[in-house]
């Protein structure tokens, strides 16, 4: 009898030696780092800036260093604007990172069996050491990288190398020397790699290389060494910072210019004597000099949308919740909108566009009947063919009712015996005899003997066909067969379509001597067609992703004319120009040439981890957002390098440490939500632009103007707070749970550089302000309401105006149809919130008192407050209608 494995005073040396079968753990980011990296927005930037000069300017005020007051509420508004922000971007994401962390943990409590000291023990597979010899069954997951000593298996490496072909793996001869510098080489037929699956059969294993020095491990630590390249929001995010600076600083000079010019040219009436004495008097002169500055920093920080962090956290949380209900999990909340910008999408090809599992696609009987289901098979057809499914096999039933699954036996043998989904004719049949399934036989047949006394063959088509005479008709009847070419041309379509062909027959006498089968003739039942098909869900949802102008391009180990087949199928494969190339023609060509093929390439065949890597780095130099989709350790690096990186949730542990985003039910088609939740978010952030860039605007403008008339405060400082409050907290709340538009898919991926602020949305921005802008000024400076209004009503009713001004322009801001209550029952929340911001408001008026500085207004009074407010509604229809065509951008 064989002894294997290590005593237990040989494996502490082992240990200690070579080191345990522990990964390093790749290192996550904890709460306050996350919250420290949120503080390197572009828009927190600017905004920490303004706050640090307000917080100079308000301790000068009351340090007496400036006569002008200057009140602490500002600086307090714009720290809890970027706190809010911050917090509520790295609690969702530090959440949702948490809960994924859990998912890891249980994925990785594997249990090995493992010869110790004698004996089969269960330890964890961080436990095991060089040396160890484990006892490999069928569905274990191989712990280690090492050699087959005793037994065969077949095992799937596709984890690996992306191959769905199951391998042999046999034991190690006596002389067998390795090559060391082999490497990678999964064709090796004694060695195992960790991450691989036992398909069937069972073995020992000697265990060679532990923890990092693995393939495994090698591609796991390779991880942490990749550099992260911003996201398109990011960059977008960036210029329009860049933008909102220029304004802000431009318009702060100007206004601070015009006070001054207000202050010593217009108040001294051009006299160049009074001028002269104004300028002699340093302290007077410092003072406007300071409040000038004042006002200047005022207005850069009323250009700034301080609101748009928050509701980027907020929209992006809402929708993270959504996600996770439809099998999305979003581990990085920069994932999500990057999703929406997808130009790329490499996908791969196993249990992503197909379902992952081979299954029997289709039954032919004798004369070339074909049945897609076993249900349409009937009589005695029926019959026969349930005791050729259940009675050679190696698979067995397990479990009953919904908690039913096939175990055992090899894939093939699962597939066919899923065909039937167990339910079998109830016979009385004992095994009699068997042949099992061998490479060079291509056939396996057993004898059974009781109710039906026949031998049940199972085989490759080329070996059972020629062997036939008879074949059973649908009722049964045995009928003589020669070649039907209705059979064979069915055949000859499957193989076509690269489904793999079984063939089953029988026959009347036994096997012989346990070795051999019958010579005399054979009845044949019928050939199965066996694929891993293509899941009908990914078909339609690749059709949508395409019509949302993502290109995307499987990515599979499979041979070419497999992956054609399949891509045809998915209809990745319709015009003549679009190119399948394999992983050796590929690297043929160059980094340029690849580059001119990139919009061409639909398929890549028996591709390698490193093509994948490269076809993302390739696409990315092209200026294109690109994702990856993957769940095997050969993935890892193209998720980690691509701009979103989405792993099955059946994946490997390294898989989904690598992504930005886990698809926990492992289809395709939730990857099109991913991508319509992407493109809802970046839609609802330029519904919030809109709206706050148009209040900015309009605030810069009249507060230019204002000075000039002597108009200093048109809205004093606890009346901008409520204001901010609307803009921000308030807005974005209502703007973040805007729904998910299937329109949203049928149009063009934005553009990695593309400014954020499309033409159309300037268009709504500038119209809006302006107008804004026009009334604010006939309402003050021409006093337009100083004839329904007294002086001391005058403010009270123009800070009405502006508020509910801001609130009717959220309708036009929230869609660019003319319909202002189109899906307007998908955000509910958006007229709740609108509610209480009116309500709030009313309260306000006749309850602000001297803190808002507000005073009761008449039913007449309110009539042309909100006659003038929800003028914008009209103006921006209008608006609508004439850039409609040539600027639909938002």
């Amino acid at each position: 009898m064989n002894t294997f494995g290590l005593t237990s005073a040989e494996a502490a040396e082992s240990k200690e030696k070579y080191g345990a079968n522990r990964l390093t753990e790749q290192k996550t980011q904890g709460f306050w780092e996350k919250l420290r990296d949120n503080f390197g927005d572009p828009m927190i930037k600017i905004l920490c800036v303004a706050l640090a000069v307000n917080i100079i300017l308000v301790i000068g005020s009351y340090a007496g260093w400036i006569e002008d007051d200057m009140a602490w509420y500002e600086p307090v508004g714009i720290a809890a604007a970027i706190l809010l922000a911050t917090l509520v971007s790295t609690f969702s994401e530090y959440r949702n990172e948490n809960a994924f962390q859990k998912l890891q943990e249980e994925a990785s409590k594997i249990l090995c069996k493992v010869y110790r000291n004698g004996e089969i023990i269960e330890m964890p597979i961080d436990d095991m050491v060089v040396g160890d010899a484990a006892l490999l069954q069928t569905g274990d997951k191989i712990p280690a990288d090492g050699v087959i000593i005793d037994g065969a298996v077949k095992v799937d490496q596709s984890v690996l190398n992306g191959e769905s072909k199951e391998a042999s793996k046999s034991p190690v001869p006596a002389d067998y020397k390795e090559d060391e510098n082999a490497g990678m080489d999964f064709l090796n037929p004694y060695k195992v790699f960790r991450g691989s699956v036992v398909c069937s059969g069972n073995a020992v294993m000697e265990t060679r290389v532990v923890g990092d020095g693995s393939v495994y491990g090698q591609i796991a630590k390779e991880l942490q060494s990749e550099d992260d390249r911003e996201t398109p929001l990011k960059v977008k995010l960036g210029g329009l910072a860049d933008t909102i600076s220029r304004f802000g600083y431009l318009g702060g000079a100007a206004i601070a210019a015009a006070l001054l010019f207000q202050r010593i040219v217009l108040a001294n009436q051009f006299d160049p004597a009074l001028i002269s004495a104004y300028a002699s008097n340093w302290s007077h002169l410092l003072n406007d000099v300071i409040h000038a500055v004042m006002l200047a920093v005022i207005i850069i920080v009323m250009a700034v949308p301080e609101g748009l962090p928050l509701m980027i956290a907020i929209v992006s949380a809402l929708n993270m919740g959504k996600m996770l209900k439809d099998n999305v999990l979003v581990r990085k909340i920069a994932g999500i909108e990057t999703a929406g910008s997808l130009n790329y999408l490499f996908s791969d090809k196993t249990g992503t566009i197909t379902k992952g599992k081979l299954e029997v696609v289709a039954f032919i009987d004798g004369s070339g009947k074909e049945y897609k289901t076993y249900e349409e098979v009937s009589g005695g057809l029926k019959a026969c063919l349930s005791l050729s499914i259940h009675q050679n096999t190696d698979s067995v039933i397990s479990g009953a009712g919904a908690q039913r699954k096939i175990i055992g036996g090899n894939a093939t043998d699962r597939a066919v015996l899923g065909f039937s989904m167990g339910e079998g004719i109830p016979v009385s049949a004992k095994t009699a005899g068997k042949i099992p399934f061998n490479s060079t036989n291509k056939y396996s047949a057993s004898t059974i003997g009781g109710d039906y006394a026949l031998t049940l063959i199972k085989g490759a088509p080329e070996k059972i066909l020629e062997k036939c005479r008879y074949y059973y008709d649908a009722q049964g009847n045995k009928t003589p067969y020669a070649g039907h070419k209705d059979l064979n041309a069915k055949i000859d379509a499957l193989a076509e379509r690269a489904i793999r062909v079984l063939a089953f027959a029988v026959s009347e006498d036994s096997i012989i001597n346990n070795e051999r089968l019958p010579e005399n003739d054979w009845i044949l039942v019928g050939v199965a067609g066996i694929r891993d098909e293509v899941r009908p869900e990914s078909v339609t949802a690749i059709k949508e992703v395409h019509e949302a102008g993502v290109h995307v391009v499987m990515i599979t180990g499979d041979r070419r004319e497999t992956a054609v087949a399949i891509a045809k199928d998915a209809l990745l494969l319709q015009h003549e120009s679009d190119i399948v190339l394999t992983s050796d023609e590929l690297g043929a060509l160059s980094d340029d040439a690849v580059k001119k093929k990139i919009p061409f390439i639909k398929v890549v065949a028996r591709a390698l981890p490193s093509d994948k890597s490269r076809l993302v780095r390739l696409t990315q130099e092209l200026n294109y957002v690109v994702g990856m989709t993957g769940d095997g350790v050969n993935d890892s690096p193209a998720l980690k390098k691509a701009d979103v990186g989405f792993a099955m949730g059946g994946g490997t542990e390294v898989a989904k440490e690598a992504s930005d985003i886990v698809i926990l039910d492992d289809n395709f088609n939730s990857i099109d939500k991913a991508i319509l939740y992407g493109r809802t978010i970046f839609n609802s952030i330029r519904k919030f632009i809109v709206f706050q860039l148009t209040i900015n605007v309009s605030a810069v403008l009249i507060n230019f103007v204002a000075p000039l008339f002597g108009h200093e405060n048109p809205l004093t400082i606890t009346q901008i707070l409520w204001i901010n409050l609307v803009m921000d907290t308030l807005a974005a709340l209502a703007f973040g749970g805007e729904p998910a538009l299937s329109r949203f898919m049928r149009e063009k991926p934005k553009r990695r550089d593309e400014p954020i602020v499309s033409p159309a949305m300037w268009s709504a921005i500038l119209t809006g302000a302006l107008w804004t802008f026009g009334l604010s000024a006939l309402l003050l400076f021409a006093r337009l309401f100083m004839i329904y209004f007294p002086e001391d009503r005058l403010y009270t009713g123009y800070f009405a105006f502006f508020v509910f001004t801001a609130v009717f322009n959220a309708f036009n801001a929230r869609t660019d149809k003319l319909n202002l209550f189109d899906n307007i029952r998908g955000n509910r929340n958006f007229l709740r919130i609108l509610g209480v911001i009116t309500a709030v408001q009313i309260v306000l008026v006749y309850m602000g008192g001297a803190v808002f500085n507000c005073h009761g207004l008449t039913v007449m009074q309110w009539a042309l407050v909100l006659a003038c407010a929800v003028s914008i509604i009209p103006l921006d229809l209008i608006r609508k209608l004439f850039f409609r065509a040539p600027l639909r951008g938002f």
